[in-house]
């Protein structure tokens, strides 16, 4: 696909720094920047070079300037690319932009370099949605599990399902055209070994999006527990600083108090909650009741329990009383240096899975780190194991997966080709719509308008 007009933008963040990247691309990206270049004819220069000289029009010098050529298809876009850096003043950076499209280029729309890469075969839609993740990476998993997708780890295991895919539909296909003959093109057993083969690599690519969201967005960890149990002492001490307010006097936290901190790569949104318990105080009694709104919404849950003042039996009381929740549960033991061994010990023996901890003194935190990296999956990140971490991946995956599972059905009791068929057309389909080989404008329109201008 061929675009007519070249379009312009800031690449850089927009404000006063050292230095600002202006970027053109399309066929007039080199020709527009060349009239006003001086004193080298860009038009004869090489690919991939740089040059100084000074942006200059109609007698006014714009800006001493560093220009990089990037010649079709030699390029992030697959066209003809320039690069100008300029200073990081933004009147400097405005009136160069102006300049450009006083002289014909057109503003750049949210993502459209990176669309016009997408449109070129530059790489798919599964890639060209994990440029705007790396972008927004803010923990080494995250960036690790952009960097998977946009070299194609994603992609190629798609492009391989499908592959495989197609080529049965399309026996099944041409079983149609000659229905009437009672002819079997596809057999039945192979198709059936097709599919199992399928599901046994889609099911745990579905699987990982909990782990893959989570460090994508950061996983949402609420520490709840009864009123002065040390939540906000545990919060300060993971955080090392004191971020939260630390009292003697229960009910100390009235409302929830959010903070990021990153382990092992990963990066954790700890949530500090109101202690859990029955009050008649308004203010308090609206804390527990977003508590409880955070751990709806939570990927896991630390419950802190007290040694100087809970037993075994009260902490599985206080889990249990959290309800029936399809996440991890970590639950920890705090004020272990207040309690003598034998009672510590008595508590310990009755659950074992306790994690025992001083958050005051910052003992057994370590036992508490190894544990949360271990529930969200830190090996699958540091072998290079494919995270599924868009939501619109995961729902054609999931669409795929109870599809392929409709056809598997179906070649058991005897279903007919046309419905089957018809079942492996949407499952193409599905994942078609994963990397954009099956795509439309509204697809494409949402999916680059989330990205920033110049990218």
């Amino acid at each position: 696909m061929l675009f007519q007009d070249t379009i312009v933008a800031l690449a850089t963040p927009a404000g006063v720094g050292a230095i600002g990247v202006i970027r053109l691309s399309g066929p007039d990206a080199i020709p527009l920047v060349n009239a006003v270049f001086k004193p080298k004819d860009l038009t004869k220069q090489a690919t991939h070079t740089i040059h100084y000289g000074r942006i200059e029009d109609a007698g006014r010098v714009y800006d001493e300037v560093v220009v990089s050529l990037y010649i079709a298809p030699k390029s992030y876009t697959k066209e003809d690319v320039v690069e100008i850096s300029c200073h990081g003043s933004p009147f400097i950076q405005e009136s160069i932009i102006q300049l450009f499209v006083e002289k014909g280029a057109r503003l750049a729309r949210a993502g459209e370099f990176t669309q016009r890469a997408f449109m070129h075969g530059a790489f798919d839609l599964a890639q060209a949605e994990a440029v705007a993740d790396v972008i927004a990476a803010d923990s080494a998993a995250a960036q690790a599990a952009a960097l998977h997708q946009l070299r194609g780890g994603f992609s190629n295991e798609l492009a391989a399902l499908r592959e495989q895919l197609i080529h049965f539909a399309s026996l099944i296909e041409l079983e149609l055209d000659f229905g009437e003959e009672d002819v079997e093109f596809a057999d039945r057993k192979d198709l059936e070994d097709l599919v199992n083969q399928l599901l046994v690599a889609i099911r745990p690519l579905v699987a990982s999006f909990r782990a893959g969201n989570a460090i994508k967005n950061g996983v949402a960890t609420v520490i709840v527990g009864k009123p002065n149990a040390g939540k906000s002492t545990l919060l300060n001490a993971l955080l090392n600083e004191e971020r939260a307010i630390v009292s003697d006097i229960a009910g100390t936290t009235r409302d929830s108090l959010e903070d990021s901190w990153v382990l092992g790569g990963i990066k954790f949104r700890l949530i500090d909650t109101a202690g859990l318990r029955e009050t008649e105080d308004v203010i308090e009694a609206m804390g527990v009741e977003r508590t409880q709104a955070w751990v709806k919404k939570a990927q896991v849950v630390i419950y802190m329990a007290d040694a100087t003042t809970e037993t075994a039996a009260s902490i599985r009381e206080g889990v249990t009383a959290l309800g029936d929740l399809d996440i991890p549960i970590i639950q920890i033991l705090n004020k272990k240096d207040q309690v003598s061994a034998e009672a510590l010990q008595a508590i310990v023996q009755d659950m074992p899975s306790l994690i025992c901890l001083s958050a005051k003194n910052k003992e057994g935190l370590a036992d508490l780190e190894k544990a949360l990296l271990d529930v969200v999956g830190l090996d699958q990140v540091s072998t290079g194991g494919t995270l599924v971490t868009n939501l619109r991946h995961y729902q054609h995956l999931l669409q795929t997966q109870e599809t392929l599972e409709s056809v598997l059905r179906g070649l058991q009791t005897g279903l007919t080709g046309d419905l089957i068929a018809q079942d492996l057309r949407y499952a193409l389909h599905d994942l078609g719509e994963i990397t954009g080989q099956i795509s439309n404008d509204d697809l494409l329109k949402n999916i680059f308008g989330k990205f920033c201008i110049g990218k």
